[in-house]
């Protein structure tokens, strides 16, 4: 790998150097040349023909067919997905181009399109042919049924004419006993299948319709049926309905198909009810061995595609974005070139034009492709180069905003501040052991899951694995400090320092307890847990350290922003800003973390609050028992001497500074270049883009006002916020001795299995549930916090925008 002007570092601390390059390609050689550097994956180009819609560009028709190929792609997978099957990754490359594919393409969306067609034409006759089926069986029972029922009211109604002759006599029945049997009104009937769920309505409105001169006789099928319109599942009933005359009968068919009701034919005979039953369900046989092979044929023709799908999808993405990156370069007059600009790291130059001679040649071209640096005022794109370890670190800054073109990156340090801030909050070695075990199945199973769709959750868990593995260590690491593992001490590194006083205090965790022995190597002396001085104890520890973390972590923040000046040549940031902004921050905090450490390594009982608050109030007043060292009260004065000083350091001198300097560059005084950063980014725009345009001074005093006051009031609220690794600490210690004293010690308490086994699943449920997933998630959005507001406001602009190269690569990421 060429390795340019500058060679590839892979340094994180500032991005890569980019130039913006101009490309004049030879028409010939125009789609090898894109080709080519979507290989390489190392060139963004721009967009020189913005103004365009995409149907006035140049290479419109060949996007459109591209789609178009998609579009058949995207049916072969709806129907993959139909079927069951999913695309296979085929270890042997296909070699086929663009054209023939899209003529495979065509011919198998026509022969998956017939195939589909048949088998719908098939399936619509199958199933109609079933519930044709259904309704001879059992409209036959319902014939034979009424038929009989009829029998018996006949014979019934001859005993009674016989039998009593009376006035009262039905006249109907008996006119019709005694009419002449060619009179006779013959009654109609129609068959079908209607839903179960509409079967009342039907009822109840045919009657209506009817007037009650229809008789309907319904018959319950156990199961459901297919419906041959919809093809859905549908639980049915078969309807026979008896009708006089032809109005009844029109009314009829219209209902039934108001309801979707199926109408079937059906005959009185018997003979002929058999022999259509037996040539029906040798139709239904054939009929389903002719599916059976239909569907073999279009699964097996799925499978074909599933092979190669993979590759016939990446080609028509590849083909499809090389167009439409040819759409985004410039015609030239003569016609015969193609212009293009873009940005690439410098460190690419040799591996870009040794492209480039490849596509000449690859493509029998007269004429290379020229490669010219262009001269530019644009800010370039922010390029880091991670790697899978530091890739998930950088995307917590990116999520803030991304770093201005090469100033410093704070992911460099967040790599070891950020797992270490929030072990401070999580300290068990206990959970930090279950965290790592967790992490470490998603690392050594990268690769598999990687492939894999995982859910929202875990797919975020998965792609920071490194961060929770580091997380996890520095866990184990702190709570080995705390000496707390499930919240119980334990003697890893030698015996407590502290015994009885005598054989009487026996086991006391309240008094009597003296150091017996030397200090305990490492850690929190085990003896602590339990005692009445422990809270105290720790409150005071874990409240000054963390003042102590967050001293130190904004003092770094205020070092970068000078190396930020230094890079940038910013000397009025370094002499107007840096230097009294850590003068502020030392001469009040970095003072309050002397003392804390001066009285840890003293011993010395003087009230640190004391001693700050009067610090302000009553500087001359003598410090008596609260002295730390000789010269402190002198030293203070000096030190609010300072503070006082800064405030207006910071203030007056930088907007005045900036306006003799932006005279001094517009009157011809100064031959200082444009594009260097000898004056505050936030004015650029004021100064560089009309050469005649007046300074704001007001606007830049008041920037520079509202960055002073906001400076000095967040010295305090930021050093405040820091407090947080206290709190968060001592809930996570409070809850896991809750969990342990109070659940798990106490059903170990029951002479029970079963007491002691519920005991046992609530404290894991209870663990896990809160502990290792609610504080994990507490105390990493708290170091997230800790880092984006306390520690990058210091010094990180985050107001740049990434570099996206042209990239096959990136292809299968994303569905376009």
């Amino acid at each position: 790998m060429g390795d340019g002007i500058f060679g590839p570092t892979m340094d994180l601390m500032r991005s890569e150097p980019m130039q913006l390059v101009q490309l004049i390609i030879p028409i010939e050689s125009a789609y090898r040349t894109i080709s080519y550097l979507g290989d390489l994956g190392l060139f963004q180009f721009n967009d020189l023909n913005a103004e365009k819609s995409p149907f006035q560009r140049t290479y419109a028709a060949q996007i459109k067919r591209c789609e178009e190929m998609a579009r058949k792609l995207r049916f072969f997978k709806e129907q993959m997905t139909k079927a069951g099957l999913s695309p296979t990754r085929s270890l042997r490359s296909s070699d086929i181009d663009l054209d023939r594919l899209e003529v495979v393409l065509g011919e198998l969306e026509s022969e998956l399109i017939e195939i589909n067609s048949n088998n719908e034409m098939l399936q619509h006759s199958y199933n109609e042919l079933s519930e044709y089926k259904l309704v001879l069986q059992k409209a036959g029972e319902l014939f034979h049924s009424a038929q009989s029922s009829v029998a018996a009211q006949q014979s019934e109604l001859e005993a009674y004419n016989t039998a009593e002759a009376s006035i009262d006599s039905a006249l109907l029945l008996e006119q019709e006993m005694t009419m002449d049997p060619s009179k006779q009104v013959k009654l109609g009937y129609i068959s079908g299948l209607v839903a179960r769920e509409k079967a009342m309505a039907f009822e109840r409105i045919l009657f209506r319709a009817t007037r009650g001169n229809v008789f309907l006789k319904q018959s319950v099928l156990e199961n459901a049926v297919v419906d041959p319109v919809s093809g859905d599942k549908v639980e049915k009933n078969v309807f026979i309905v008896f009708y006089s005359g032809e109005r009844a009968k029109n009314k009829i068919l219209k209902l039934c198909e108001g309801f979707g009701a199926n109408r079937y034919p059906f005959l009185e005979d018997l003979n002929k009810q058999f022999q259509i039953i037996s040539q029906v369900s040798g139709r239904l046989a054939e009929l389903k061995t002719t599916i059976d092979v239909g569907l073999a044929h279009w699964s097996n023709l799925l499978q074909t595609i599933g092979f190669e799908f993979e590759q016939w999808n990446f080609l028509v993405k590849k083909e499809k974005s090389i167009y439409h990156t040819l759409n985004m370069l410039n015609m030239d007059v003569t016609k015969k070139c193609l212009v293009a600009e873009g940005w690439c790291p410098v460190f690419a130059t040799d591996q870009i034009q040794n492209g480039l001679r490849r596509a000449t040649l690859d493509s029998s071209s007269q004429i290379g492709t020229i490669f010219h640096v262009l001269q530019t005022k644009d800010s370039p794109p922010t390029y880091f180069r991670t790697n899978k370890f530091t890739s998930a670190f950088q995307e917590i800054v990116d999520a803030y905003g991304v770093a201005k073109y090469q100033e410093a990156n704070p992911s460099v340090y967040t790599i070891v501040t950020f797992p270490f801030l929030f072990a401070v909050m999580f300290g068990d070695w206990g959970h930090g052991i279950c965290l790592l075990v967790a992490t470490l199945y998603f690392i050594f199973r990268e690769k598999k899951l990687s492939s894999q769709k995982l859910g929202d959750i875990m797919e975020m868990a998965f792609s920071g694995r490194y961060v929770i593995m580091m997380m996890a260590i520095f866990s184990i690491y702190t709570g080995l400090i705390y000496n707390e593992f499930f919240s119980v001490p334990f003697e890893l590194f030698g015996l407590s320092a502290y015994g009885c006083r005598d054989q009487s205090c026996g086991d006391a965790s309240t008094a009597g307890l003296v150091k017996v022995r030397a200090t305990y190597p490492f850690g929190l002396d085990p003896k602590w847990h339990g005692t009445r001085s422990e809270l105290p104890f720790l409150n005071s520890m874990k409240m000054k350290m963390s003042i102590l973390f967050g001293v130190a972590q904004m003092n770094l923040g205020i070092i970068i922003s000078y190396f930020n000046a230094k890079f940038f040549g910013d000397h009025i940031n370094i002499w107007y800003q840096f230097v009294p902004q850590m003068i502020f921050l030392n001469s009040l905090f970095g003072y309050l973390s002397l003392l804390i450490i001066v009285k840890w390594c003293t011993g010395s009982q003087a009230d640190l609050y004391h001693v700050m608050i009067y610090m302000f109030l009553s500087p001359t007043d003598d410090l008596d028992d609260n002295q730390l060292f000789f010269g402190q009260k002198f030293f203070q004065i000096l030190l609010l001497l300072s503070a006082l000083a800064a405030v207006p350091w910071m203030l007056f001198p930088k907007p005045f500074l900036l306006k003799k300097q932006h005279e001094e560059r517009f009157q011809g005084q100064s031959y200082a270049r444009l594009d260097s950063s000898d004056y505050s980014p936030e004015i650029e725009p004021h100064s560089v883009s009309h050469n005649h345009e007046e300074f704001e001074f007001s606007e830049v005093f008041v920037h520079q006002l509202i960055h002073t006051i906001e400076f000095v009031l967040g010295a305090v609220s930021n050093t405040a916020s820091y407090l947080r690794l206290w709190a968060l600490s001592l809930a996570h210690s409070e809850l896991a001795s809750v969990f342990y004293d109070k659940v798990l010690l106490l059903s170990w308490g029951y002479n029970s299995i079963l007491a002691r086994s519920i005991g046992l699943i609530v404290f894991i449920f209870a663990t896990v549930g809160v502990l290792l997933v609610m504080e994990t998630l507490s105390a990493f959005l708290h170091a997230l916090r800790l880092h984006w507001v306390e520690f990058q406001n210091k010094f990180y602009v985050g107001d740049g925008y990434k570099f996206y190269p042209f990239s096959f690569a990136s292809l299968g990421e994303d569905d376009e």
